[in-house]
């Protein structure tokens, strides 16, 4: 079903960190865009249609002015907004914000560090764009930022925290809306495996609270909430009533990634077993139900996998990163 093309090698190899890859297509040039985290550092690839041209690019982890800084990165992911596109860096300090091509950095904003030190470690986890203008980014607090971005220019402001969760933020996923009706339109994740839906705007509504366990990636997809566990199971969720639609045994280990195609409802997950799967989601307005059907999978051999995304909204390419791995794989439909 999927055939697997020429590997992308990096500079160094991707961290242990869930969704440890983000995916940029731009059909325009013919280009898509990597990013994977390796300690401080931020490998940025970009890849020409027919897979024979690339450009490398780093991105260290700063502080304000600071050049460059020894905190970690946490995660990197673009933020893709109806007039632009920012690629977002979370990291033990703080949030960078860049320009699609990582050129130029628009806006930092720096991490509540206490005082006095705390078993609690600091960072940012968790990057969603949602309603066309906000970008979310989740904390170790439990808080989810909400800043407003204008469409050019860096005059970005924090314009809400949503204090629902008490554990750090593992994940958050946003799906846009067409109507005004109170429609699942963001999802966050805790450590604890809480999960809290959202509808965006001026003021962030919550509307509904899922409890579970050890929730490590989560998407949304037609309302569906889809998540991930360290368990292995896949759930899927009403996101207005959290009624679950369905559970599946799906890989062996803990889940790193999920990544959902939202023109075909096409399900990727990458766990710690070396197995990508593949998975098709049917949602019935009849009578209200959402299916999970199994249709392929992929092993990396002696890979634990940290990072998996479709590179296109159809689902017919997708990429996959491991712990140590100085390389993206990349897989095509055939």
């Amino acid at each position: 079903m999927y055939h697997k093309e020429k590997s992308i090698q990096i500079k160094s190899s991707a961290s242990a960190l869930y969704n440890n890859l983000s995916v940029l297509p731009i059909a325009e040039r013919s280009l898509t865009y990597f990013t994977v985290v390796h300690g401080n550092v931020v490998n940025m690839v970009s890849a020409s249609g027919d897979g024979l041209n690339f450009s490398h690019r780093q991105l260290q982890s700063k502080e304000g002015n600071i050049p460059a800084s020894s905190s970690l990165i946490i995660q990197a992911a673009w933020c893709v907004l109806p007039l632009r596109v920012l690629l977002v860096l979370t990291s033990q300090k703080g949030i960078q914000m860049y320009e699609s091509d990582g050129s130029i950095m628009v806006y930092w904003h720096a991490l509540d560090i206490p005082e006095t030190p705390t078993a609690q470690a600091v960072f940012a986890r968790g990057i969603a764009a949602a309603r066309g203008k906000y970008i979310c980014v989740g904390t170790s607090l439990g808080s989810v930022l909400v800043f407003d971005v204008p469409c050019k220019g860096s005059n970005i402001t924090l314009s809400e925290v949503l204090e629902e969760h008490r554990e750090p933020i593992t994940d958050l996923a946003s799906e846009s809306s067409e109507n005004e009706d109170c429609v699942a339109e963001l999802v966050s994740a805790d450590d604890s495996g809480l999960l809290c839906v959202w509808k965006a705007g001026e003021d962030f509504q919550l509307l509904n609270k899922i409890p579970a366990y050890g929730c490590s990636s989560v998407k949304l997809w037609c309302g569906v909430v889809v998540a991930g566990y360290g368990s292995g199971q896949i759930r899927l969720y009403d996101g207005m009533s959290g009624v679950v639609y369905a559970e599946v045994n799906a890989h062996a280990r803990w889940i790193y990634a999920l990544d959902v195609a939202p023109k075909t409802g096409t399900l990727l997950s990458g766990a710690e077993d070396s197995l990508v799967r593949i998975w098709k989601l049917n949602k019935s307005a009849e009578n209200d139900t959402v299916e999970i059907e199994h249709k392929h999978t992929e092993c990396v051999t002696d890979v634990q996998i940290c990072g998996a995304k479709f590179c296109d909204g159809e689902g017919s390419a997708f990429a996959v990163t491991g712990y140590d791995l100085s390389e993206i794989i990349r897989y095509t439909l055939v």
